[in-house]
């Protein structure tokens, strides 16, 4: 919204430390190269005044790395995302891309960052991400969501299955995109050992009716039943 009509309004630093403030646990940005939502000065700007986690997301072309490299953040998420994809629709072919991802996380690693790597709820991707070197992997929940009101027990299985395999590998595990007020507690309860979520259309379409600080206490209070 603020990069569509130019300036600073909504200002990007306050806001994240409002939603600190008012008891989110992290900020996620994913500054793409056309930078059409957060820009690169953005992620410098935030980094010595969040108190919180903070994770940045992105294809890891060589300005990219070259990012993550100087903020350092607590954590940094690989996506497999084209520069002109809209959103991350998938995950990455963690078998096809093994030598690829190897060589870029062993550089985060070796600079202290803890890696996740965005996989598909597929038992294979999650065993394949490990042997990358991965710290974690962060599950793509749309085809969840997108089941959820029909049959959500059908939809939750596969992830149910690729959080027993992260667990097995000695992963660490996030789930993001599509999750919200009506589908996160499902998730949660089924997924007890998810670690984090990002969450950042549906949160902000939920503050509109209700108001921020109502609309995190909402959403942690549907992340309790995972402790």
């Amino acid at each position: 919204m603020r990069n569509a009509r130019g300036g600073n309004n909504p200002d990007v630093c306050k806001f994240a430390l409002d939603c600190e403030a008012m008891g989110g646990e992290g900020i996620t940005v994913h500054p793409r190269p056309d930078e059409r939502h957060i820009r690169r000065a953005d992620v410098f700007a935030l980094r010595p005044l969040l108190r919180t986690e903070f994770n940045i997301e992105g294809y890891p072309s060589r300005e990219f790395i070259e990012l993550v490299l100087q903020v350092k953040p607590a954590q940094v998420t690989l996506v497999p995302d084209a520069p002109d994809q809209i959103t991350s629709n998938h995950g990455w072919d963690t078998m096809a891309h093994q030598e690829f991802l190897s060589e870029v996380i062993a550089t985060f690693k070796e600079a202290g960052i803890r890696t996740s790597v965005f996989v598909d709820p597929d038992v294979h991707m999650v065993e394949y991400a490990s042997k990358a070197g991965a710290d974690r992997v962060e599950l793509y929940t749309e085809p969840y969501a997108s089941g959820y009101a029909t049959d959500r027990a059908s939809a939750i299985a596969p992830y149910v299955e690729a959080a027993r395999a992260a667990k097995k590998c000695g992963l660490g595990l996030n789930a993001g995109h599509d999750l919200s007020l009506d589908n996160l507690a499902y998730f949660a309860q089924h997924i007890p050992h998810l670690d984090e979520v990002s969450i950042g259309h549906a949160l902000i379409c939920d503050a509109l009716y209700l108001g921020l600080p109502e609309t995190i206490r909402r959403y942690k209070e549907c992340l309790a039943v995972n402790g």
